[in-house]
Order: structure tokens, then C-alpha cells, then sequence
């Protein structure tokens, strides 16, 4: 008898995380296609199958077991209180991958000035689970409501005060508002199925999925370098050489020369490769990095 065919449903973000989520998948060495009239993106790997789902929703469908994992932002998962188990932290140096805040706002010059200003105040925001909780913890009663949309444009007058969340800041400093605190951190998670992470079957699948994204983050931003350098020079070469760990040292066929190769942020390339040259260092080669594995 055939063993039985298993399949991992995953759920890929829609919307602001959508099109990060496609280019990581692809750096991690998956194909994945999202039909323009199609909630069931095609992916190149026959034991995954793809559904697009709202950011917002992803946490409850993850815990119903429709979906076996899925991408989404913590404050959601925190937003609908869904009991998923956390695989990882995904954020990476990219648009909507960094790290964001759901930041508590008032208009400039308003005369709240903290959130125990807030007591019987109105409150507009998408996040009205995450702004309860945020309130009781501080004691504070104050009517809630929640926002379709534009957010920030409502204080002063559709809103006391708004809770929005930002990764920039920009569209706060734009609407003229003043930051009061900030209620929620927050980075893209990926989440599992309770039941599905004790699968085994499932679990390890998920995991060597993971083990590609995590691979295809770790080397967002970073570059490898090879040079040669002269024994008598290898000291000075180290001392300026950043790296991810030690870099690897090799002999050549001259002894009294050796080859580096190693890793560093792509940032700092365009000073540390005429250092690098100064510090006697020949044959530079820098070239791209899609994954770091290990």
C-alpha cells in the first residue's frame, strides 16, 4: 500500500506583507505565483499548497486548523488572541518585513498629554483588542472605536486620540500629530497550527521551510568578499575585516600568501574595500549572497 499523501497548507499574507512575502519565498528558492483573480497562489513544491489570506485574519484561520501555518504581523496574532504556536520571528531589512510600532496620537497642541488624559476620551483604530488591553493596563476607561481607514486624519474631530500603526512615522509627522506612547512592537511572525506543529510529518516539513526563508533573510543586506593577502600582512587585514563569524583562511600555492573569504554587510563595502586595499589585500572579488544557511 502507497503511503498516504500529505500536504501543508500554508497561508501567504495579503495585502501591505504581500509582495515582500512573494520576493522572500522566491529568494528562499520557491516559485510563487499569486493569480490576479485567484485566492490560491501556485507554489513549486507539490507537498505545499497556498492560500491568500488578510494579515488580520491569518492568526484565526491558523488556529481553526484551516491553514497549517502562516505569515503574519504579532500584533495581529496579539490583536485576536488566537493560540498558535510562534515558529519565528521573520523581520528582515525590507518594506513591511522591519520592525513596527501601533503608536498612541493626539493632534499637535491637543491637551492630552498622556494616556491617563484618555479617561472617557474617544479612540479610533483598526487594533480596538490591542488598545483595550493597552488601556487597562493603565486604568483607564475611554470609549473605542473602530477605523475603517485613514486614521490618522480623525483627531480632533472624529477622534480624541488615535492608536495607528507606523513603520516610518512619516504619515504621523504628515497629519501633524504628536506621539504619546507606543502600544504594540511588532514583526512579521511565522505561526503554526498547534495540532500541526506535533505532526511530524508536518512539523519537519515546516521547519525545513523555515530553514530556506531564514536562510534567504540572513542574507538580506550582506555580501561576500574574496582577496588574497600576504601572511605578513593577515593581522592588520583581520583587525578591519567585519565579519559573520571568523573568516575562512586558505593556503596558496605561494606560502607566503593565503585567501580570506568572508562575509560582511554590503553597507559597509564602500569603505572597508579601499582599507582593505591600503592595508595590502589583492584580488578583491565581491559578490552576491542569496542564502546563509547554519
Amino acid at each position: 500500500m502507497s503511503a498516504k499523501k500529505t500536504k501543508l497548507i500554508v497561508g501567504i499574507p495579503k495585502g501591505s506583507l504581500q509582495e515582500t512575502t512573494t520576493k522572500l519565498f522566491a529568494s528562499a528558492g520557491y516559485n510563487l505565483t499569486i493569480p490576479s483573480r485567484s485566492y490560491y497562489p501556485s507554489i513549486d513544491d507539490p507537498e505545499i499548497e497556498c492560500m491568500l489570506i488578510r494579515a488580520q485574519e491569518m492568526a484565526r484561520y491558523v488556529e481553526q486548523g484551516v491553514l497549517d501555518v502562516g505569515i503574519t504581523g504579532l500584533d495581529w496574532v496579539k490583536e485576536t488572541g488566537a493560540k498558535v504556536k510562534e515558529v519565528a520571528d521573520l523581520r528582515a531589512p525590507w518594506p513591511n518585513y522591519r520592525q513596527i510600532r501601533w503608536l498612541l496620537c493626539v493632534k499637535e497642541g491637543s491637551k492630552i498629554k498622556s494616556v491617563k488624559d484618555l479617561e472617557g476620551k474617544r479612540i479610533a483604530t483598526e487594533a480596538v483588542g490591542m488598545t483595550k488591553r493597552y488601556l487597562k493596563e493603565h486604568g483607564v476607561k475611554a470609549d473605542i472605536e473602530f477605523s475603517w481607514g485613514a486614521t490618522e486624519v480623525k483627531p480632533p474631530v472624529l477622534a480624541d486620540a488615535i492608536v495607528d500603526v507606523s513603520e516610518t512615522g512619516s504619515s504621523i509627522r504628515a497629519n501633524n500629530l504628536k506621539i504619546l506612547d507606543t502600544v504594540v512592537e511588532t514583526t512579521p511572525r511565522l505561526i503554526a497550527n498547534k495540532a500541526s506543529w506535533e505532526d511530524d510529518w508536518k512539523r519537519r516539513k515546516i521547519e525545513r521551510m523555515l530553514l530556506m526563508l531564514k536562510g534567504a533573510i540572513d542574507a538580506a543586506g550582506r555580501v561576500g568578499l574574496m582577496l588574497n593577502v600576504r601572511r605578513a600582512d593577515l593581522d592588520a587585514i583581520l583587525n578591519v575585516l567585519p565579519a559573520l563569524g571568523s573568516p575562512t583562511i586558505s593556503a596558496l600555492a605561494n606560502e607566503d600568501w593565503v585567501a580570506l573569504n568572508t562575509v560582511v554587510e554590503e553597507t559597509v563595502v564602500r569603505d572597508l574595500l579601499p582599507e582593505l586595499v591600503e592595508k595590502g589585500a589583492t584580488g578583491i572579488v565581491e559578490f552576491p549572497l542569496s542564502k546563509i544557511v547554519g
